[in-house]
C-alpha cells in the first residue's frame, strides 16, 4: 500500500498512485472533491461560478465530470474553498492534469458523440456491467460481421470508412473483457434480440458461437428472456448499469436513445432500474438453459 501524505486527499492520493478508467472516472472524482469542498464551506454554484468567470452552469457540469478542468479554474475553485495547504493543492492540481489526458477513444473523435465518450470511459473503470438487451446482441459481445450489420443499420447514410472506423471502435471496446482485472459483464438478451437475423445464417451462427463462448468466461455471464415470460415489454428499452468498487462513484443507469443517452446516478432512479433487471434475471433463463439455448440456435442454423 502507497503511503499517504499527510494533508492530502484519501480519494485524490489514491487516483493519483494507481489510476483506472481513463479521464471519464477521473473528471468525476475530482468534481465530487470539488462539489464537496463546496458545500462543505456553504457557497453557492452561483459564487463558486463567478470566482471563475463562468455561469453557475458551468461549476455544474465540472462537478457532474462532464468537461474538463483548467489548472486555474481548479485553483481558483480550491482558494474560494479555504484549500490552502500546498500538498493538497498540488494533488488537486496533478489529478486535474491526469483528467485532462485523452483516452485511448480520442482517436475516434470524428465518429464518437459527447454521451457515448462518456459511457465507454465510465464502462473502462466498472467493476460490472449489467445490461438488458432488447434488439441487438449486447456490443461487448458481438461478432466483427453482426457489429457491421448493426452499425449500417443505425447509420445507412454512413461511408464505408466510417462504417469500419466504428465497427473497429467496437472490437476495440470488447478488449476490455480480456484485461487483468476485467469487469464482471451480466447481460440479459431478449430472445427477439437472437431471432431477428440481420445477415445470412453463416453470420448469425458465427455470432451465436461466440456467445457461447463468451459464456463460457468466469466474467461473462449470459441469459435470454424467452418469449414465454410475459410482461417483459414493461422493461422499456435497453438498460445498462454500471458498478464501481471506488467510493467516489455511485452506480450509474445509462439509457440509449437514437442520437443521445441519459445517465442515472440518484439512487431511487437507480434501485428502480436495478429492480428491473433483478427481475428480468429471475425470469430469464438460467445461463446453463442458456447455453442450451444457444446450442439449438447454432443447431438451426447449421
Amino acid at each position: 500500500m502507497t503511503a499517504m501524505r499527510p494533508g492530502s486527499e484519501p480519494s485524490i492520493r489514491r487516483y493519483l498512485d494507481q489510476p483506472r478508467g481513463g479521464p471519464t472516472v477521473l473528471r468525476i472524482v475530482l468534481g465530487t472533491q470539488l462539489r464537496r469542498l463546496r458545500e462543505s464551506r456553504g457557497i453557492s454554484r452561483e459564487a463558486a461560478g463567478d470566482a471563475i468567470r463562468a455561469s453557475h452552469a458551468k461549476i455544474s457540469r465540472l462537478e457532474l465530470g462532464r468537461v474538463g478542468f483548467k489548472d486555474r479554474d481548479v485553483s481558483d475553485l480550491l482558494t474560494l474553498y479555504g484549500v490552502v495547504d500546498e500538498t493538497r493543492r498540488t494533488d488537486f492540481l496533478a489529478l486535474a492534469r491526469q483528467a485532462s489526458t485523452p483516452g485511448w477513444w480520442n482517436q475516434y473523435g470524428d465518429i464518437l458523440p459527447g454521451w457515448f465518450e462518456t459511457h465507454i470511459g465510465l464502462e473502462e473503470a466498472a467493476s460490472v456491467i449489467r445490461t438488458y438487451e432488447v434488439q441487438f446482441v449486447p456490443g461487448l459481445v458481438q461478432t466483427e460481421e453482426y457489429a457491421r450489420a448493426v452499425v449500417r443499420l443505425g447509420h445507412p447514410r454512413a461511408s464505408l470508412r466510417e462504417v469500419e472506423r466504428r465497427v473497429e471502435l467496437r472490437m476495440k471496446r470488447q478488449q476490455l473483457l480480456e484485461t487483468p482485472g476485467a469487469p464482471r459483464l451480466w447481460a440479459v438478451m431478449d430472445e427477439a434480440s437472437l431471432r431477428r437475423p440481420l445477415g445470412d445464417s453463416a453470420m448469425m451462427r458465427a455470432q451465436f458461437e461466440l456467445l457461447l463462448e463468451a459464456a463460457q468466461r468466469p466474467n461473462v455471464t449470459l441469459q435470454v428472456a424467452p418469449f414465454a415470460v410475459g410482461g417483459l415489454a414493461a422493461a422499456g428499452g435497453p438498460i445498462t448499469i454500471l458498478r464501481f468498487q471506488e467510493p467516489d462513484l455511485p452506480d450509474i443507469v445509462y439509457l440509449e436513445q437514437l442520437t443521445s443517452a441519459l445517465y442515472l446516478d440518484k439512487q431511487e432512479e437507480v434501485d428502480s432500474y436495478l429492480a428491473v433487471i433483478d427481475r428480468l434475471c429471475a425470469e430469464a433463463f438460467s445461463p446453463r438453459q442458456t447455453m442450451g439455448f444457444l446450442k439449438d440456435l447454432i443447431a438451426q442454423t447449421g
